[in-house]
């Protein structure tokens, strides 16, 4: 497995400030249809911010929006401005839509020579961002042959070559291995811990759980949900309480009386918009011993489900 050091030994220092990714009313049509459709949302700095939503719902045309790689309406600016009005936009953001962007017979570390010349980047950043993504060993091979692995980090390091305030990135995570997808989660968070802003798209659920602290979720080109993850959990169906007493008959009188909306598992029950302490309250007031009481979050995967319901461009249908 390629060995990577620590992020934070490379960035640099970076200052905190109230500068952001501010996407202003996105548009976008195919053939007459809103791929993307008066989209607006923001990216704060210090924070992973990821980017949700079905096949098809526009987030790849979206980060292309941003970056001024497609026409359509709209507009997006970083530190109040678009990004082609920056001196130096690969200082400003760095991108990751296609991991086998690079000429397939160039090597690794020539590849990124050209691009630190491009952008007046110094050619010592080019060997310790090949030693961050873990690909020192291989940087005199030609990427043409790299694993799609392998091809992610180098446009990872690609990306973080100019030490930018920005990362926009499409699906990094494709092909990385257990442990690679455990170094980017981490590098990420490191990042954005440094004072930037991170904006990556990504179909693993579970990871961008453990990864990001804000999410955009679209559907069908338009804005479903905007905020932090934990505000997303919290508002979710799935979400709830458990309770088990002693006394079951006694509880469902005592929801009942108190108006609480409740279900019953295999063991005890569930409620739904209660706090614990609400239904702690419950079964003081009816005198029943509390066996078991504990808070049920909902998982990032069944509150986007939730979200996504009627949002899917393409939806599988049952065999006999």
């Amino acid at each position: 497995m390629p060995k990577q050091t620590s992020v934070i030994a490379r960035l640099g220092n970076f200052a905190y400030d109230e500068t952001m990714i501010d996407a202003k009313n996105l548009s976008k049509l195919y053939k007459k249809k809103p791929a993307v459709d008066n989209l607006s949302f923001t990216v704060q700095p210090g924070k992973v911010t990821g980017f949700l939503g079905p096949n098809g719902a526009g987030k790849s045309t979206t980060m292309r929006l941003m970056l001024g790689l497609d026409n359509g309406g709209g507009q997006t600016l970083f530190d109040k401005k678009p990004l082609s009005e920056h001196t130096q936009p690969s200082k400003t953001v760095g991108i990751l839509l296609e991991a086998k962007a690079f000429h397939p017979t160039r090597s690794a570390r020539n590849h990124l020579r050209v691009l630190a010349e491009a952008g007046g980047i110094p050619m010592s950043r080019v060997d310790e961002v090949l030693e961050t993504v873990g690909l020192k060993d291989v940087a005199k091979k030609g990427p043409g042959k790299f694993s799609l692995g392998m091809s992610q980090r180098l446009g990872i390091a690609a990306a973080i070559l100019g030490k930018p305030k920005y990362l926009i990135l499409d699906e990094p995570a494709n092909g990385l291995d257990p442990e690679g997808i455990a170094w980017l989660r981490q590098f990420l968070k490191e990042y954005a811990d440094a004072g930037n802003a991170v904006f990556v798209s990504s179909h693993l659920l579970s990871e961008m759980s453990q990864m990001a602290d804000d999410v955009v979720v679209i559907g069908r080109g338009k804005l479903i949900a905007e905020g932090s993850i934990k505000d997303l959990i919290a508002g979710s169906a799935h979400a709830g309480v458990f309770v088990r007493t002693t006394d079951e008959v006694k509880l469902k009188k005592a929801f009942t009386a108190s108006q609480v909306k409740y279900s019953a598992t295999e063991s005890g029950f569930k409620v739904t918009g209660k706090t614990t302490d609400q239904v702690g309250q419950v079964l003081f007031a009816a005198k029943l011993p509390v066996l078991e009481l504990s808070r049920q979050d909902a998982s990032l995967e069944e509150a986007f489900l939730e979200l996504t319901a009627t949002a899917n461009e393409f939806e599988a249908k049952g065999g006999k």
